[in-house]
C-alpha cells in the first residue's frame, strides 16, 4: 500500500462576538444566517479538495479565527463530519480557539464528542481595564471558570493565548498574569508582543496617547521577564513567543515553522502544498461567488523557487529555539546550509545573535530580541 503525504487543514471562522481593537484579521460580527451559509460554502470548498485529501492523511486540524466558540457548535461539527471522509491520522492534533466568554461546559463537552482534543483559549491578559482597552468582553473571572471547564472535561492539551506591549501594561501586572498561570496550569502558553496595525482602533489610541503603551526597553523587560518566569515553571521555550509543558508543543504551529504541507479552508486561508504557496478571498461574495461556480476561492497563487524555498525555510526554523535542523535542510535542498550561508553565520556569529553547533544552527538570547536582522539576511 502507498504511504500517504501528512497534512495539516486550517479552518478559518471569520465570525466573532465583537471586534477587538488590534484586530485586522478578516472577521465579521455574528450573523446566523451568515454562518450558516457559510459553513455550507466551506463544507463545498474541502470537497473540491478531494483528491489531494484521498491522496493524504490528516495529521492536525486547526479551528481558527475569528472566534470558532462565538458560533453554535452545530456548524462545526458539521465541518468535522466534511473532513472525517478522508484519512485522519491516528492520534491527531485537533484545536479549536475560543473566547472565555463563549467556551461553555456544553460546547466543551460536544467538541470533546467530535474528537477536538486541544483548546486554545484568548485570554490576552487578568487586567480588566486592559482588556477593556483592547476591546476584550470578557473578564478575568470568565478566563478562570473556562479554564475550569477545559480541565473537568479532561482537555489536558490546553493553549492559553497571552499578549505583550498592551496599553497601560506594566511589569506588576505581569507577576499578577504568572500568579494566574500557575492556578490554571495550562499545557502551552502563547505570549505574542502587540501589533499596531493600520486601520485598526488601537492605532488611533496609540496615535492620540502613545505614552500609555510601554516603550520598546520595557517591552523587552517585560519579555524577558515572562520568558525566565515560564521557563521556572517549566514551560520549556520551543518558539520566539511559544512555551509548551514537555510534549505539548503544538503539532500544528510546527508544521507551519518547518514548511510542511497544509490546506487551509475559509475566507483569507493560506495554503503551503509543495513549491504552492496560495491565500483565498477576503470576501463574502467573492468567495460564494467561486464556490457556485465549482471554482477554488483562491485570490492569490505563486510558485516558490528552491531559492525562495530555502530562505522561507530558514526564516521560519531560526524562530525556533531548537534552530534550524541541518540534516532536514540538507535532505530538502541537498545544500550545505553552513556553506551556502556562511557569511551571514559568522557575522551574526561575531556579533552573539547566532550558536552553532554540528546538527543545528539557532538564535541565542540576545538574537531573540533582534531576529529580524538575522532574518533580512537570510533572504538571497
Amino acid at each position: 500500500m502507498m504511504k500517504k503525504n501528512k497534512i495539516s487543514l486550517y479552518i478559518h471562522i471569520p465570525f466573532c462576538e465583537s471586534r477587538c481593537h488590534y484586530c485586522d484579521f478578516c472577521s465579521s460580527v455574528i450573523n446566523e444566517k451568515e454562518v450558516q451559509k457559510y459553513t455550507s460554502y466551506l463544507k463545498k470548498e474541502i470537497s473540491l479538495y478531494q483528491e489531494l485529501l484521498r491522496a493524504s492523511e490528516i495529521e492536525s486540524i486547526f479551528f481558527g479565527g475569528g472566534t470558532p466558540s462565538s458560533i453554535d457548535e452545530k456548524y462545526i461539527s458539521e465541518i468535522m463530519e466534511e473532513i472525517y471522509k478522508f484519512k485522519v491520522f491516528k492520534n491527531p492534533e485537533i484545536s479549536l480557539e475560543g473566547n472565555p466568554n463563549s467556551l461553555t461546559y456544553e460546547k466543551l463537552k460536544i467538541y470533546k464528542s467530535l474528537g477536538i482534543n486541544r483548546i486554545s483559549m484568548g485570554a490576552q491578559s487578568f487586567n480588566e481595564k486592559i482588556l477593556k482597552s483592547i476591546g476584550r468582553v470578557h473578564k478575568t473571572k470568565e478566563i478562570l471558570e473556562a479554564s475550569e471547564n477545559i480541565k473537568s472535561l479532561g482537555f489536558k492539551n490546553f493553549n492559553l493565548d497571552l499578549m505583550l506591549a498592551l496599553p497601560y501594561q506594566k511589569l506588576e501586572d505581569l507577576e499578577i498574569s504568572m500568579a494566574y498561570i500557575k492556578k490554571i496550569n495550562p499545557s502551552h502558553i502563547s505570549y505574542y508582543s502587540l501589533i499596531i496595525e493600520d486601520g485598526t482602533n488601537i492605532k488611533k489610541l496609540y496615535e492620540k496617547n502613545r505614552r500609555i503603551f510601554p516603550n520598546e526597553d520595557e517591552d523587552r523587560q517585560m519579555y524577558h521577564y515572562v520568558c525566565e518566569k515560564l521557563c521556572q515553571m517549566a514551560y520549556d521555550q520551543y518558539e520566539i513567543s511559544n512555551f509548551a509543558k514537555k510534549g505539548f508543543e503544538s503539532r500544528h504551529n510546527l508544521s507551519y515553522w518547518k514548511l510542511k504541507n497544509y490546506l487551509g479552508f475559509g475566507l483569507s486561508a493560506s495554503s503551503n502544498i509543495g513549491k504552492k504557496r496560495f491565500t483565498n478571498t477576503s470576501f463574502f461574495t467573492d468567495y460564494y461567488q467561486k464556490l457556485d461556480h465549482n471554482k477554488f476561492p483562491i485570490s492569490f497563487s505563486e510558485e516558490l523557487s528552491k531559492k525562495e524555498r530555502i530562505s522561507e525555510f530558514a526564516i521560519m526554523g531560526i524562530r525556533l529555539n531548537k534552530g534550524i535542523d541541518l540534516k532536514e535542510f540538507s535532505n530538502r535542498f541537498s545544500i550545505d546550509f553552513k556553506n551556502y550561508y556562511k557569511d551571514e553565520i559568522k557575522k551574526h556569529k561575531d556579533d552573539g545573535l547566532l550558536w552553532v553547533s554540528d546538527d543545528f544552527i539557532g538564535l541565542s538570547k540576545r538574537g531573540r530580541d533582534l531576529s529580524n536582522i538575522v532574518e533580512v539576511d537570510f533572504i538571497k
